[in-house]
C-alpha cells in the first residue's frame, strides 16, 4: 500500500459486471478532478484469443479440460504484482491493452483478440485504477491483493452471474448457449480456486441478489433488472462507515448485521457514489501530506 501512489482495484467474475462499476468511479474521478491511470485484467491474460484458442486444444489433448483464463497458467500475475508494486512504490509501471473487437482494435490496425505492445502508464497520475478477474488474487508465488489501499469485490449470485454472461456472450459475441456452458463449466475448478478466495481479502463487497426466479440460468430470456434486486454490501471493517447516513439517503435499505448494509437494487451507482467518494477523499487527501513530506 501506497499513500503516494495509491491503488484501487475491483475485482469479480466474468459476467458480475465490474466493467459497469468502473464507469461510476470514471464519474467519480472526473467530478472530484482525480487524475487516474486505468488498468484493464485482461491486459494481463498472458495469451491472446487465436493463441488461447491453441492452448486449449493442446490441453485438451492431454487430458486437461480445465485449462481457462480464471487459472494461473493462462495469466501474467507476476507481472501484475509488478506494476501494483512499481506503482506503489513510483507512480509507474507496465501495461498493456487487450483488443476484445473491432472498435477498439481499429485505432491500433490490428486484429481483435490480440495486445497492443507494452508501454509505460501515463506519467503524473493520482492512483492506479485496475478493473478485471485478478484484482486481489492471492496464490503460493504472489500476493496482489497486498498492494491495494481500496479493494472492492463485485459478486452477483452465482445463477445471475451465469445469466449475465449467457446474454452478454451471446448477444456481443454471438456464441451459442451450449458454447458459453462449455465455457462455465471447463471455467468452473479455477473459479473455485482463484475467483472466490480473493472476496476475503476485499474491504468491501458488492452481491447483487435476485428477487425474480433465476433457478435455471440456461432458460432465461432476460436478465433480472436492478430495480427486481436487492444489493448488499458487506464491509470487512465497519468503523468509520456512517451507516446512519447511508440509511437516511438509500431509501428502503437496512442493516442485515453489524457491517452489512441491504439496499434496493436500482440504488447501486448512488450506494457507490455515496460509500466511495469520501475513501477516494481521504486517500487523496493522504497523498497530498505524503507529497508535501
Amino acid at each position: 500500500m501506497s499513500a503516494r501512489h495509491p491503488i484501487i482495484a475491483i475485482t469479480g467474475s466474468s459476467g458480475a459486471c465490474t466493467t459497469s462499476v468502473m464507469r461510476t468511479f470514471e464519474q467519480i474521478f472526473r467530478r472530484e478532478g482525480v487524475n487516474a491511470a486505468f488498468v484493464e485484467g485482461d491486459s494481463f491474460h498472458r495469451y491472446d484469443r487465436a493463441e488461447m484458442r491453441e492452448r486449449m486444444l493442446e490441453e485438451a489433448a492431454r487430458g486437461n479440460h480445465n485449462f481457462s483464463h480464471f487459472g494461473p497458467e493462462a495469466n501474467l500475475f507476476e507481472e501484475l504484482e509488478a506494476l501494483y508494486r512499481d506503482y506503489g512504490a513510483g507512480g509507474e509501471g507496465r501495461t498493456r491493452k487487450y483488443l476484445h473487437n473491432d472498435e477498439e482494435a481499429a485505432p491500433f490496425g490490428q486484429k481483435t483478440g490480440t495486445f497492443t505492445p507494452w508501454e509505460q502508464l501515463p506519467a503524473g497520475t493520482d492512483l492506479l485504477f485496475y478493473e478485471g478477474l485478478h484484482g486481489a488474487v492471492v496464490t503460493d508465488r504472489v500476493n496482489v491483493a497486498r498492494h491495494v489501499d481500496l479493494l472492492i469485490g463485485v459478486v452477483p449470485v452465482l445463477n445471475l452471474e451465469w445469466i449475465q454472461k449467457l446474454h452478454r456472450d451471446r448477444a456481443a459475441r454471438g456464441y451459442s448457449t451450449e458454447a458459453v456452458t462449455d465455457t462455465i463449466l471447463r471455467r468452473m475448478p479455477d473459479y473455485v480456486r482463484y475467483i472466490i478466495p480473493q472476496f476475503e481479502h476485499t474491504h468491501i463487497n458488492f452481491q447483487r441478489v435476485p428477487i425474480v426466479d433465476t433457478s435455471n440460468p440456461f432458460i432465461a430470456r432476460q436478465i433480472p433488472t436492478p430495480d427486481e434486486s436487492i444489493l448488499v454490501i458487506r464491509f470487512a471493517d465497519p468503523r468509520g462507515i456512517d451507516f446512519s447516513y447511508l440509511l437516511s439517503m438509500l431509501h428502503d435499505s437496512y442493516m442485515s448485521r453489524a457491517n452489512t448494509l441491504v439496499a434496493p437494487g436500482g440504488k447501486m451507482d448512488l450506494a457507490m457514489q455515496l460509500i466511495f467518494t469520501p475513501m477516494i477523499w481521504r486517500l487523496m487527501e493522504r497523498r497530498k501530506q505524503a507529497l508535501a513530506r
